[in-house]
């Protein structure tokens, strides 16, 4: 069967897509006689309505006024589709969403193992640089952790609907919403981390709080903004299930964090300890103990990926059905 590709209403390249996908974005009204298309085979794209195979799903429709982009749909444009989700009440389901982590790796286990070590491969470089670049570092990993978690995310949550989705798909947000991504990331980030400076429950609050902006801005075409409110309004009203939610999904990072920042801080009151508690002494060998800390931190930091890595492949799932549950269509 051929796989064919889309020029979305905002000019970005979509897929390779099977013909069964195209059959559904052309009755959901996303695509019409002159979207362009190509078949993988193709050299160049022609309007939809010059390929024969569609003729009978084409036959009668209407032109939409803008072609949405797949993944997207004209209600999301237009803010229906926000205001029914705030409209209604949030259903997380918890159990059924801590169910799914073990459910989803099994029944998808390959896509579930390429999709997590694509991930992790892409995402470590730039947790390796946070440690060993000072200011620049962390600020290039929140921005690509954007991408390429909401990438990861949105792959997870496509194929939890039974889409063709392949391992490779965790980069799609390179192509298709990088500015965005990159943009979610970063600014969520960083007001995470100053409200940790400030005071801790805030930035609790505010991590949960946005926990799905990524997957809206990947999944429905979001601005970063937009998709950090609405995540923020609707987790609120279920905050406390959302956190302990995440806190069970997330329980080996969260403890192996717990552990190396017991570990450092031990391993640094020794230092003071060692300078007879003098502030002055301390210091000057916090300078001679540099390269000690920063190789220390940098095995703590690869520890840690690896407990990553492996948390992964049971998050994949509880993210997924968490995001389906609050923010996907119920069945009436």
């Amino acid at each position: 069967m051929a796989n064919y590709i889309i020029i979305g209403g905002d000019n970005k390249e979509y897929g390779p897509v099977t013909e069964a996908d195209v059959r559904q974005w052309i009755s959901e009204g996303r695509l019409n006689g002159q979207s362009r298309v190509k078949a993988e085979s193709d050299a160049e794209f022609r309007a939809l309505a010059q390929f024969p195979e569609f003729a009978d799903a084409l036959g009668g429709q209407k032109a939409p006024a803008v072609i949405a982009p797949p993944g997207t749909s004209s209600t999301t444009d237009s803010g229906n589709w926000q205001a029914e989700i705030l409209a209604r009440e949030p259903e997380l389901k918890f159990g059924q969403c801590l169910a799914a982590g073990w459910s989803f790796l099994g029944a998808n286990a390959g896509f579930v193992i390429g999709a997590v070590f694509l991930t992790w491969i892409a995402y470590l470089p730039f947790v390796l640089m946070s440690v060993t670049i000072p200011v620049l570092g962390p600020l290039v990993m929140l921005c690509f952790y954007g991408v390429i978690m909401g990438g990861f995310y949105v792959a997870c949550v496509r194929k939890m609907r039974g889409e063709p989705v392949s391992p490779t798909a965790v980069f799609q947000g390179f192509k298709t919403a990088f500015a965005q991504l990159l943009l979610t990331g970063l600014v969520s980030g960083l007001l995470v981390q100053f409200s940790a400076c400030c005071l801790l429950l805030p930035a609790v609050y505010l991590a949960v709080a946005w926990a799905f902006s990524l997957v809206l801005v990947g999944d429905k075409g979001m601005f970063f903004w937009a998709a950090m409110e609405l995540s923020r309004k609707v987790v609120t009203r279920v905050w406390f299930e959302v956190f302990v939610l995440l806190a069970i999904a997330f329980l080996p990072v969260v403890l192996f964090q717990l552990f190396s920042l017991f570990e450092t801080v031990k391993y640094v009151m020794g230092l003071y300890d060692q300078a007879g508690q003098n502030v002055q002494q301390f210091a000057q060998s916090l300078q001679t103990q540099g390269p000690a800390l920063r190789k220390i931190t940098i095995e703590m930091t690869l520890i840690g990926q690896a407990v990553l890595l492996v948390n992964l492949f049971y998050i994949a799932g509880v993210i997924a059905r968490a995001y389906e549950n609050l923010f996907g269509p119920r069945k009436p």
